[in-house]
């Protein structure tokens, strides 16, 4: 299967190109909070480019969908959705809090994962995942005191994220702390590639999670009255 997966949700702008039939992977990752959008195109031609390959040669395609950046969330679903079109292949979303816990939940099974994305404001995106990468809290926002009770109480004490951190410093000082797994600030982009490859067939086409409504609402007072 030959998979491309595109990341734009967090601090980075990644694609990577997958063939599991003859075991080659091309990716590159840029590092960025903003700029996502001048910037995938050329990464995504440099990575085809990289890995020999058409668009119309590849199975499926890849995207994250959030929790995570509202811009950066359009422009990768777009940009994946666009070539899945354009080459009459699928395209399935990933969850940024599944692509962080994946490589740890393969390492072992038997772990539970913390997965706590910065939200601001004292705020974390959060999913638990228990022994086998069971969904024991599923996506959500919440305060980080909320979060830490959440993880404390599903003893899912790896920490993983960009705010693993947060979770950390809020915890009892009195117990066990907990231990941070992994505190990179954009998911692994062949992680992303190897959920594209494990996707459910059936899966419907990707879509943001974004759990929260944007910071930016419309100001009621400058709206116009309807005729």
């Amino acid at each position: 299967m030959r998979i491309l997966a595109i990341d734009t949700a967090l601090e980075a702008c990644s694609a990577a190109v997958i063939d599991t039939e003859h075991g080659k992977v091309a990716a590159e990752s840029l590092p960025m909070e903003r700029g996502h959008a001048e910037a995938l195109m050329p990464l995504l031609a440099r990575v085809m480019r990289n890995a020999d390959m058409p668009y119309s040669a590849l199975d499926r395609i890849g995207v994250t969908t959030g929790p995570g950046s509202f811009t950066g969330l359009r422009v990768g679903i777009s940009a994946a959705r666009g070539i899945a079109l354009a080459a009459g292949k699928p395209a399935f979303g990933l969850t940024t809090l599944a692509a962080f816990a994946a490589p740890h939940i393969a390492a072992d099974e038997s772990a539970g994962v913390t997965v706590a994305i910065d939200a601001r404001h004292q705020h974390v995106y959060l999913q638990v995942f228990g022994p086998g990468g069971r969904s024991i809290i599923a996506p959500r926002i919440a305060a980080v005191e909320d979060a830490v009770r959440m993880a404390r109480t599903h003893v899912a004490i790896n920490l993983v994220g960009t705010g693993a951190a947060m979770l950390a410093a809020a915890w009892p000082p009195r117990e066990k702390p907990p231990v941070i797994v992994d505190e990179r600030r954009a998911p692994d982009i062949v992680w992303v590639g190897r959920l594209t490859v494990a996707a459910n067939e059936s899966a419907s086409p990707p879509k943001p999670l974004y759990l929260r409504a944007p910071d930016a609402q419309p100001q009621a007072a400058a709206r116009l009255p309807r005729r």
